[in-house]
């Protein structure tokens, strides 16, 4: 079930209103209708993949119970490493066996020898590597002894399956969202209604902008040896602002959604495209899986700690695995360790946390100086997402050589002035609502009653203008 289709929009609304007016008295109950609920969304992708969730589910609520049990420290690392290893097998076959399969296959042809690889005929499971870090991280953190195992079944299958992140994130942790599935829940008109703002802007996000941009980027990179380098130069654009406007047009729908249900999702996205340098990019880009491979992965591999080779090396891990995370092909690998050379800079020059606050806040303008670094860091990201879009690594490296051709000064072929101006009023948009959670949180607030509801409606009527039918959203397939 898709959030930009008219299924969710009937589904929404009825458990809305038996969350708040049939279980409101009894928090069990609300829990057991969020499940049930999630369980239903999850089987209207295919219900076959329901047993999977559940059954990956179990295990950790299982796994966590038998490590707080435990006597010893010996059975208690049983457990642990029990559930890592099913996890992690999980997303092996499901996701990336074909690849190894494929990739030893190529590489033993290198040395004669040929062999045509068994491979899977199975469709990933969608979420599935969504929840399955829900899961690990709420393993690891018992392990750790930072948080108790959870005695109830049904809180804890919330917390790895709430349907509003449970396809594509935020990928949560059970210190931040049990709290919240344990206590009682007060419904506040205000937090509501402010919810129901930022599901307005993600859908204008993914409708008017996402697959606006997605016609021409698919058109362009999918005939990308007919066009000009120039035009090449624009589909890398528009590609960026297509995973741009769908990926946190997702989130925000997802965290406005929750907040329907009195639930604070973790923040996802922070303004990316306005970032002054790489570092600051990534803490402001797919924050929950950032955060996710610096506690998990980064830290306990020493994070920053130890000389400068230690940093680099932890840096490269970090990003090659992120990379490795988003799908079994080279060009995702090649993206993160594109993004890994990026950094090193400011890693190497201790120079990684220098802008943590909001750009230009308190200004309508950036200074030259911020104009310069947000168009550096945007034309740098612009380029690894290249090897993000592509196929596979020849036609990445078909693209960009395409790209630096003497076409790339020609006048380009596709020119949509439209969907220009939808991005330079969306991007204005997103500038004047930096320094809030999400663009229009704050955005005509002030304003008289007619003129906010004339910009509530202009953003309503774009979006049914837009809309043709239902697209998917790029992450699902991660």
């Amino acid at each position: 079930m898709l959030f930009n289709s008219i299924n969710f929009a009937i589904f929404l609304p009825i458990v809305f209103l038996l969350y708040w007016f049939v279980t409101n008295k009894n928090l069990k109950w609300q829990n057991a209708l969020l499940l049930v609920s999630s369980y239903f969304f999850y089987a209207c992708w295919d219900w076959r993949f329901l047993f999977l969730l559940i059954s990956s589910t179990f295990l950790d609520y299982y796994t966590g119970i038998k490590m707080s049990d435990a006597n010893n420290q010996k059975s208690k690392k049983f457990w642990f490493w029990l559930s890592i290893s099913i996890n992690l097998g999980f997303l092996a076959i499901f996701k990336y066996y074909n690849f190894f399969a494929t990739s030893f296959a190529e590489a033993i042809s290198h040395f004669g020898l040929q062999i045509n690889p068994w491979t899977l005929k199975v469709i990933l499971p969608v979420g599935i590597s969504f929840y399955t870090f829900h899961g690990l991280s709420y393993v690891i953190d018992i392990y750790n002894n930072k948080i108790k195992a959870e005695k109830n079944f049904i809180d804890y299958s919330v917390f790895v399956s709430f349907f509003p992140l449970l396809v594509a994130g935020p990928i949560e942790r059970a210190t931040h969202l049990l709290p919240q599935i344990q206590k009682k829940r007060i419904f506040n008109y205000t937090v509501a209604v402010d919810g129901l703002r930022q599901i307005l802007w993600g859908l204008f996000k993914k409708i008017v902008i996402a697959d606006q941009c997605a016609k021409y980027a698919n058109l362009i990179f999918n005939n990308s040896g007919e066009y000009s380098g120039s035009t090449l130069v624009l589909g890398a654009i528009f590609f960026t602002f297509q995973i741009y406007g769908d990926f946190s047009g997702y989130s925000d729908i997802a965290i406005g959604t929750a907040r329907l249900f009195g639930i604070d999702l973790l923040r996802n996205f922070a303004f990316p495209y306005f970032s002054r340098d790489i570092a600051e990019f990534w803490r402001r880009w797919h924050i929950s899986l950032s955060t996710w491979f610096r506690d998990y992965l980064y830290i306990p591999l020493g994070g920053s700690k130890g000389g400068t080779w230690i940093k680099v090396r932890n840096t490269f891990i970090i990003f090659i695995v992120s990379g490795f995370w988003h799908g079994a092909n080279w060009t995702f690998i090649i993206w993160g360790f594109l993004n890994a050379l990026y950094i090193m800079p400011s890693i190497i020059f201790k120079t990684n946390r220098t802008n943590l606050d909001i750009v230009a806040q308190g200004k309508y303008l950036p200074s030259v100086k911020d104009l310069i670094s947000i168009s550096i860091t945007f034309s740098l990201t612009v380029f690894a997402w290249i090897f993000f879009r592509a196929e596979d690594l020849s036609h990445a490296i078909n693209y960009i050589s395409g790209i630096f051709s003497q076409s790339l000064f020609s006048k380009p072929t596709l020119f949509p002035k439209m969907l220009f101006l939808l991005l330079f009023v969306f991007m204005a948009i997103e500038w004047l609502g930096r320094e809030k959670q999400f663009a229009i949180a704050n955005l005509g607030l002030k304003w008289v009653t007619p003129l906010r509801w004339l910009f509530y409606f202009i953003i309503i009527a774009s979006i049914f203008y837009f809309y043709r039918k239902e697209q998917q959203f790029i992450y699902f397939q991660f």
